[in-house]
């Protein structure tokens, strides 16, 4: 079984910044992507990022391209969501994923909440 851990949400005003981690923890595993995913009240849960673990290359939703940057810390199995430039509609509960395998993210973390107030 593979636990995700998510820290670094908060309050920040409009144009801050904030950082956001995701540690991967569990007996044995192997990661093929990490993804980040948002989930404003009312709303659907949506795509933010991710990162392929083997050679790190990017992936944004349109949302938010240019302002957030996913990187990843492969000695502590850690991915991290950089967030600049942030706004209101960025307000959400954000949660980080764990792809084993292409296709379809088995495990999740418990989520962290991001407002941003204008």
């Amino acid at each position: 079984q593979v636990q995700l851990g998510e820290s670094g949400g908060g309050l920040v005003q409009s144009g801050g910044s904030l950082r956001l981690s995701c540690a991967a923890s569990g007996r044995t595993f192997s990661i093929y992507t990490m993804g980040w995913f948002r989930q404003a009240p009312g709303k659907e849960r949506e795509f933010a990022a991710h990162i392929r673990w083997i050679g790190g290359s990017t992936y944004y939703a349109d949302s938010v391209k240019g302002r957030f940057t996913i990187s990843r810390d492969d000695a502590k199995n850690t991915v991290y969501l950089q967030m600049n430039s942030l706004k209101p509609e960025d307000t959400a509960v954000y949660y980080c994923a764990l792809a084993a395998r292409p296709g379809r993210y088995e495990y999740w973390g418990q989520g962290t909440q991001v407002t941003v107030s204008s």
